[in-house]
């Protein structure tokens, strides 16, 4: 306890990592009722934790990697120790998580205001921010993992939020489950590291795994069915239809899983074990494959969508993907730092085009371009911000991240990795100024109606952008922009401080413009980028543009597209022939027959059995005398004769 007392570090680590659990006790026990003290609850206690990891990031800058533990559970050479890791990578991480997390539920104040679950929804905010911030410092795999069902959890909460609509608690439920299949492997592989090895704690894992510790059979099962957590957590090819269909809940929920947080968990925890993963040549490979198809799929599916939500879903998925590709590819560097920048222009472009929802009632972006979409200023400018750190633009963050790994690609030997690097980077670009350009440079008038994603509350009016409701909206979407700005020029110091999250390991760093400053690769990244923006001008800006796209002259090619590669046709198709039409129907019958069957077989031989002994109770004692005589004579008969 006086240690406790006396150690700055570790006071700040237990309130920010705890304060926003007591703030969802609080709002659910004591102020459900308040929904204005709720929100204060919450924000306040979101925006310690924020500063509490500004802190420990200030404080433990280029110091050496600082553990509290204690141990949890031993048995025989098993021990597994809960506590506290704080290095770069889970400072950074935490950090991330704690800023953005503080943004979204401060933008909340003015999105949900109004709305009937509003205490509701800053308990769950709560919850979410408490288990993010606590699997991000966690010290072994095992409170990693328990961290990261509580996230799934939360997530599951927020996403079917609006649970009257059957379409939101659907998703949630989609949601839940695919990452449930994921997260089956993932406590498989750390069951086989438990047998194989004996101990869970992170560094002891990549210690062992660069030193060559782990016996290569070990290593490679055991990292493959850990990264089925990456593949359901982060979305990853099959996992990934689950994501999209997420956007069912409030548009700040939908900024806040997409940024830093949930769906950044696979990410940030195949980074976290990264030496242990590179180990594994084999493993790496397989990683590398599933990145390279998740982003080209998603880029696939952003370009024939009309929601607004929904395109930036798919490109969470994409971004998610070049992540896997470049960690699975051997840049460290690179994976983390374009998660970091990742965080602050997805986070940009999911509050904007919330602005837009919450203004116009729809989340169909030729609808908002027809309404004058463009009128909303602070928006339209910051939403083009997001556009082009994603598209890669110089000199916004997303041009700094997507040369580095374009840069670890092309150091790879076979050179099919960086050519589906750049065809992603032209996709990227060309779907993202899809959507600019119908808002931005709309045609025709005022058409479509509107959808009830997020219904008016009673007190808004014309003039209400202009209001509290809009600046408390429009703040956290400027401070983002101002991020989205400015953080690419932090490359190197990002890249300095990074280096010592893994240790006995080597990591390729490749800088941020190619591998080894090639100018050739620089060329040809920012070319991918502004090809697809020009083509996207080309289709949807210019005067007299056609605004359909040319997927429009393939019919084919846009269903597949539009009903994402016929992924979800096939798990329902699986679902009714196997499950449902097999195993389902081969448990029922089962039921019917053998268990249901049984127990009245013996109810009927029980009825049947009391009803012929229930003659030898008649009640008559002449036919009992009777009974009796002839029992009787037939035990003479027997031993007579």
């Amino acid at each position: 306890m006086g240690a406790f007392i006396t150690d700055p570090i570790l006071i700040a680590t237990v309130l920010g990592t705890n304060l926003s659990f007591l703030s969802m006790v609080a709002i659910l026990l004591f102020t459900r009722s308040n929904p204005k003290l709720s929100s204060r609850i919450s924000v306040g206690a979101i925006a310690v934790a924020a500063l509490c990891a500004i802190f420990l990031l200030a404080k433990l800058y280029g110091a050496s990697p600082l553990q509290y533990q204690t141990l949890w559970f031993s048995s025989g050479k098993l021990n597994i120790a809960f506590g506290y890791y704080l290095d770069p990578l889970s400072l950074l991480m935490l950090t991330i998580v704690g800023v953005v997390a503080c943004l979204v539920q401060i933008y909340s104040l003015g999105y949900m205001a109004g709305d009937g679950g509003y205490s509701r929804y800053y308990a769950f905010q709560s919850l979410f921010a408490w288990a993010m911030m606590n699997m991000v410092i966690a010290g072994s795999m095992l409170q990693l993992f328990i961290f990261w069902e509580m996230v799934g959890l939360a997530s599951y909460f927020l996403i079917g939020f609006y649970y009257e609509k059957q379409s939101a608690s659907q998703a949630g439920k989609k949601a839940f489950v695919m990452n449930r299949v994921g997260d089956v492997g993932f406590f498989l592989g750390l069951i086989w590291l438990v047998i194989g090895f004996g101990n869970l704690g992170i560094p002891e894992l990549n210690h062992a795994a660069s030193t060559q510790a782990l016996p290569q059979n070990l290593l490679t099962v055991s990292a493959l069915l850990i990264f089925c957590g990456v593949v359901g957590k982060s979305a990853q090819f099959p996992l990934l239809t689950w994501l999209p269909d997420a956007m069912e809940g409030p548009t700040p929920v939908s900024a806040l899983l997409h940024s830093a947080t949930m769906v950044a968990a696979g990410v940030y925890m195949f980074s976290r074990i990264f030496p242990f993963f590179a180990a594994s040549p084999d493993a790496m490979a397989i990683a590398l494959a599933i990145g390279t198809v998740t982003m080209l799929l998603s880029s696939t599916m952003a370009m024939v969508t009309y929601d607004l939500k929904q395109v930036w879903a798919y490109s969470t998925v994409s971004q998610l993907g070049m992540m896997v590709m470049a960690l699975a590819a051997g840049g460290y560097f690179a994976g983390v730092y374009h998660l970091t920048t990742h965080a602050g222009f997805k986070a940009l472009l999911f509050l904007c085009s919330g602005i837009f929802i919450h203004e116009f009632h729809t989340n169909d972006m030729r609808i908002i371009g027809k309404q004058g979409g463009r009128r909303l200023k602070i928006p339209m400018a910051c939403i083009a911000v997001g556009a082009l750190a994603l598209s890669g633009v110089y000199p916004l963050s997303g041009f700094f991240s997507k040369e580095a790994i374009l840069g670890v690609l092309a150091a790879q030997p076979n050179k099919i990795w960086l050519a589906a690097g750049l065809l992603g980077a032209v996709m990227t670009a060309y779907y993202s100024f899809r959507l600019i350009f119908h808002i931005l440079l709309p045609k025709g008038g005022v058409e479509g109606k509107h959808s009830d994603e997020h219904a008016p509350s009673a007190h808004e009016h014309e003039d209400e952008h202009r209001g509290y409701i809009f600046w408390a909206m429009a703040i956290p979407v400027m401070v983002l922009a101002c991020v989205t700005l400015v953080l690419g020029f932090f490359e190197h110091s990002i890249e300095r401080f990074l280096v010592h999250a893994v240790q006995a390991h080597p990591v390729q760093h490749v800088p941020a413009h190619g591998g080894g400053g090639s100018d050739w690769l620089l060329i040809m990244g920012v070319s991918a980028g502004l090809f697809g923006i020009a083509l996207a001008w080309f289709e949807y800006g210019r005067k007299g543009a056609s605004r359909n796209g040319f997927l429009s002259y393939f019919p084919a090619i846009w269903k597949l597209f539009d009903l994402r590669w016929f992924i979800d046709i096939f798990y329902r198709k699986s679902l009714d022939t196997f499950v449902y039409g097999g195993l389902t129907s081969l448990f029922t019958k089962n039921d019917r027959r053998i268990i249901d069957g049984g127990i009245d077989g013996i109810c009927f031989f029980t009825e049947g059995s009391g009803r012929l002994f229930s003659f030898l109770q008649s009640g008559m004692l002449q036919y009992n005398l009777l009974i009796m005589v002839f029992a009787a004579g037939a035990a003479v008969l027997y031993f007579l004769i």
